[in-house]
């Protein structure tokens, strides 16, 4: 059965009864990626949410993606988890991929995630490399090799695509983003996920040594990343994860544990696919879904 004429609120619903809800405790005692829960996303389109209607996306925007994420997590920490990295990394894919990447994502087809954080050990250190990753790249003919250690990756192993960082191939000191397959050779994920991230949302390291990819897989200018990051990154995922946390402090309130047995805590922190905090995270987004096509904010139907 297909959501997509349906609206949003309604094919979320949907799926977070009929599918999320019967597999959370599962995803989050065993630590089982919540493989039914993305595939149903795809299904009814949800994965393809803010994609532009012109490839067969919804259109809509970040605060429609904040409410999915948000509604998500007090059911499953893991799939919201996942969602967040995913709508971040599409919100850089709408403006920088190629028309069949955003087309097979608006058909559900396709899972991405976020490949930015490295080696860290405080905040200040973390926030000053994800503007400045360690991660080289050098380019031979229409070819260049990425080499790195990215760390607490969500869906490891499990998404289609990275949206990846490295050092610049020209510019002094910039800092490029790539589209990196997940089935691109020399790709490694250890098969025991990290402890960091929420039981079953896949969140692991991911070794480059060195992974190979297109020259044409470079998202946006050589050296242009860093604008990305501060413009399109940061900003999706402070919204969207104090979204996630909003209303697992609700279900905290109201005395609801989540799927690993915890309960919200109070943190205020991003998680190291931003690794800022997020002070004044909610800050208004309008701006952010410039350029996209938009529908009504409760619609999924064909334009």
């Amino acid at each position: 059965m297909s959501y997509r004429t349906v609206s949003y609120r309604t094919a979320l619903a949907e799926v977070l009864t009929r599918v999320v809800a019967p597999c959370a405790e599962l995803t989050g005692t065993e630590g089982r990626f919540p493989r039914g829960a993305v595939t149903a996303f795809g299904a009814t389109g949800l994965l393809g949410l803010t994609v532009s209607t012109e490839f067969g996306g919804a259109g809509l925007g970040l605060p429609e993606a904040a409410e999915v994420v948000a509604r998500t997590a007090r059911i499953c920490p893991a799939t919201a988890a996942v969602l967040r990295s995913h709508y971040t990394a599409v919100a850089v894919i709408e403006s920088y991929g190629s028309p069949w990447l955003r087309g097979e994502i608006a058909a559900g087809r396709h899972l991405s995630s976020l490949a930015l954080a490295e080696d860290t050990t405080g905040e200040q250190e973390a926030e000053a490399h994800l503007l400045m990753p360690r991660c080289t790249a050098f380019r031979s003919g229409g070819v260049v090799a990425l080499r790195a250690r990215k760390r607490q990756v969500v869906a490891a192993g499990e998404a289609d695509s990275y949206v990846w960082s490295s050092r610049s191939l020209g510019v002094p000191d910039g800092l490029s983003l790539w589209g990196v397959p997940a089935h691109a050779p020399d790709l490694f994920v250890p098969a025991r996920p990290d402890d960091s991230g929420p039981p079953g949302s896949a969140t692991s390291t991911v070794f480059a040594d060195p992974v190979l990819v297109p020259a044409d897989a470079m998202l946006g200018k050589d050296g242009g990343g860093l604008d990305i990051v501060l413009r399109t990154v940061l900003p999706w995922l402070r919204e969207l994860w104090a979204a996630g946390a909003g209303e697992l402090h609700l279900a905290a309130d109201a005395g609801l544990g989540l799927a690993d047995g915890s309960l919200a805590t109070d943190t205020g922190r991003l998680p190291v696919d931003g690794s800022l905090a997020v002070d004044g995270a909610r800050e208004s987004a309008g701006h952010l879904s410039a350029g996209v096509p938009r529908r009504p904010a409760d619609s999924l139907a064909p334009s």
